[in-house]
């Protein structure tokens, strides 16, 4: 009996662990071949791919993300194998499972919940006996009737054989992201996710975690993400993870999602002096900082003791934060939705993922939609259109925010600009984003691509058409953010150089002459003439920066662009101090 089993990801690089889950406890009584597409691959390539395998089985992991294209490959399947069982499971299809078999009719089975145990047992009852009420944890069909066993207990997760140990997974470790479980189950109960259906924490042994950990980082992999739901709630084991990882990370980077709250201050200072820098990324999810809101959803959050940890990661310089929101929750309407966002912004996150409420199959807040008015999609990923505290008009709005957020302050391409705007120019950081996000959509740029000089001209347009104060010290801000943003002398600018070329030739000759009237450190480069001509740009500044501060005299700015490595580093002067150096 040929066995497959697969999944659509959402992008190539992705890996799904659930595969690797079934395939190890499954052999070796029955082999199973794995193979891994993407929701943008075409479905008849998909069908074509399965077909040539010619299996007897198979078997779908399905998520919200792939369950409309992975029902597409099914339908058109089961027309060229109809005699292939076809098996799905995963988080997607583990509730409704009554409307999902009414729905899906060339589904054979669907393995409900935690799929390892059922999933062999199911295969050995299509090898055998086809005595499928006696497989735990399944839903089928038997003379028109749908069948759904009881559900199984939970696995001893040490008697799970590893996932990560398979031949065909090493090459492309360097080129993937792992994902890598040491726990499974969440001890809080939030009412929109559904690990809050799951009661109770499973551990896998840490020595095994070690020891799995180790082959992948030796064996090449560059990205190991943690799917662990709170990593950190069991303290002194996530606190020898983390240890074991900063003896031997080998540069490979781990990601995990913590509760930020229950962070203790000592293993907080433990990570800061003993982290390498960028090998530790955390996720953190605070959703609301409403505390009805949070008590509705059944979420327990101390937000002081979240930003004191954010807060304390961020003074550490060694790890990142991903910190996540979610617009729509319960009784949240759009200016306690502002508060929330502005109230996490403050703390300036390397990335803040604005997302919107997903009303997932089987999770408490689907169950009792109506209390709150929700309307929502109904097919995946289910996001809701409006509520008694939101209207649709409202969540449009707060579209065109995620959108420029993700632009300009989740890649990085003009913090500075973006600090001095939220801090000078207009009431909050939300305002901002909500301002020149409603611009950026009527302007239609939201339908048509962008170059890296696009987000600068636009947002300049977009000052410029406010009639915002401060327009000349903000392109200043604008024109280092672009410079720093280019690892080689970039072709063209957004604007129009102030200098002549002979005007910018006496600046260079200037500079070649008596480096340190820009600083010490640019005098430090020992750049000749020629390599300021080749590897520097440089423009006039209507102000100067000065221990953090703004001087308003005019500046002259060097970008120099690093041949060696790729960097690009601006340095700002006094022109007044040019000018005595001439005279």
């Amino acid at each position: 009996m040929k066995t497959v089993v697969t999944t659509l990801n959402a992008k190539y690089i992705h890996t799904c662990l659930a595969l690797r889950c079934l395939k190890a406890y499954a052999e070796p009584e029955f082999p199973i071949e794995m193979v891994e597409y993407t929701i943008k691959d075409p479905t008849m390539n998909i069908v074509s791919d399965l077909y040539k395998r010619k299996p007897d089985v198979i078997g779908f992991s399905c998520y919200i993300w792939n369950i409309e294209e992975t029902i597409k490959v099914i339908n058109l399947l089961k027309k060229v194998l109809p005699d292939t069982k076809i098996i799905v499971g995963g988080p997607e299809v583990s509730y409704d499972v009554t409307d999902w078999l009414k729905t899906l009719t060339n589904v054979d089975f669907i393995v409900v919940g935690e799929g390892e145990e059922t999933f062999k047992q199911l295969l050995e009852e299509i090898n055998t006996t086809q005595k499928y009420h006696m497989v735990f944890g399944l839903a089928y069909r038997k003379d028109e009737e749908i069948i759904v066993t009881a559900p199984r207990p939970k696995l001893k997760l040490d008697e799970v054989p590893t996932p990560y140990r398979f031949t065909e997974d090493l090459d492309g470790l360097s080129k993937r992201v792992t994902y890598f479980e040491t726990s499974r189950g969440c001890p809080y109960s939030c009412q929109f996710c559904l690990s809050s259906i799951e009661v109770g924490v499973r551990y896998v042994d840490i020595e095994r975690v070690k020891a799995d950990l180790l082959f992948l980082i030796e064996s090449g992999a560059k990205l190991i993400k943690f799917v662990d739901r709170t990593f950190n709630i069991k303290r002194d084991y996530a606190l020898e993870i983390f240890r074991f990882l900063i003896e031997n990370h080998q540069d490979c980077v781990f990601q995990f999602e913590i509760t930020a709250d229950i962070m203790r201050p000592e293993v907080l200072t433990y990570l800061n002096e003993h982290a390498p820098p960028g090998v530790f990324r955390f996720e953190i999810g605070v959703q609301s900082t409403n505390d009805t809101t949070n008590e509705l959803v059944m979420r327990r959050q101390n937000f002081e003791k979240l930003k004191r940890t954010v807060t304390m990661v961020k003074e550490g310089g060694k790890i990142d934060q991903h910190l996540d929101l979610i617009a729509g929750l319960p009784e949240e309407d759009y200016q306690s939705f502002r508060k929330t966002f502005n109230d996490v912004f403050e703390m300036r996150p390397e990335e803040l993922q604005l997302g919107f409420l997903k009303m997932l199959r089987g999770t408490g807040l689907r169950i009792r939609a109506e209390q709150h008015d929700y309307v929502y999609m109904d097919h995946s990923p289910y996001e809701i259109l409006q509520n008694n505290v939101l209207s649709f008009d409202e969540i449009i709005r707060m579209k065109r925010v995620e959108d420029v957020l993700e632009k300009y302050w989740n890649d990085h391409r003009m913090d500075r600009t973006i600090e001095f705007l939220v801090k000078n120019e207009f009431a909050s950081a939300f305002d901002f984003f909500q301002e020149f996000g409603d611009y950026w959509d009527e302007q239609g740029w939201s339908r048509i691509g962008h170059q890296l000089e696009d987000l600068f001209s636009r947002l300049n347009q977009f000052l410029q058409q406010r009639g915002t104060k401060n327009v000349d010290v903000i392109r200043g801000f604008m024109m280092i953010d672009f410079f720093e943003n280019h690892k080689h002398k970039p072709r063209k600018t957004w604007w129009d150089f102030s200098l002549s070329k002979q005007e910018q030739a006496k600046f260079l000759t200037l500079l070649a002459d008596h480096p340190s009237v820009m600083s010490e450190n640019f005098a430090s480069l020992a750049l000749t003439e020629k390599e300021l001509h080749k590897h520097t740009m440089i423009e006039m500044l209507p102000f100067h920066i000065l221990d953090e501060k703004i001087k308003q005299t005019p500046s002259l700015m060097v970008a120099y662009f690093n041949p060696k490595t790729n960097e690009a580093k601006v340095f700002t002067a006094p022109l007044e101090k040019m000018k005595l150096t001439v005279s």
